[in-house]
């Protein structure tokens, strides 16, 4: 079995994240989802505006019959090192120093890394910019 991991946010959940999924899933049999800790986030970004709680980001990820399996993290160079897995999909925007390290030990790990593209014309940032405009 091919196992797939991903990891997000996923906060104001929308079509971009479902079809990163299903993106991801064409690269496995088995997806695993990371999703980031909200506290973690705003510990580093205080001025986050996050949605959802953590838990309730994991239950609406967990919903999706695409997903086989959903854990939270912290740090992306951490749990890349925790989870058993053979594809890591990751979105373009998903560049950050973390990011960068995480990729180098999957090199090292002779982890397969695949970059999905976004879905066009929807975000997060986008939906909360046009819900800032409607206050």
């Amino acid at each position: 079995m091919k196992k797939v991991f991903t990891v997000g946010v996923f906060d104001y959940f929308h079509i971009g994240h479902l079809r990163l999924f299903e993106n991801a899933k064409k690269h496995g049999d088995y997806l695993i989802v990371a999703v980031q800790d909200g506290d973690f986030i705003l510990k580093y970004k205080p001025e986050a505006n996050i949605l959802y709680s953590t838990q309730q980001r994991i239950e609406l990820v967990q919903a999706l019959k695409i997903v086989d399996e959903v854990v939270v993290y912290k740090n992306v160079d951490d749990i890349i090192k925790q989870i058993d897995f053979d594809v890591w999909a990751i979105g373009g925007d998903q560049t950050h120093a973390g990011f960068q390290r995480a990729l180098d030990w999957c090199r090292d790990n002779g982890k397969t890394v695949v970059r999905l593209p976004r879905t066009q014309g929807i975000s997060s940032s986008q939906i909360k910019n046009e819900l800032e405009k409607l206050r």
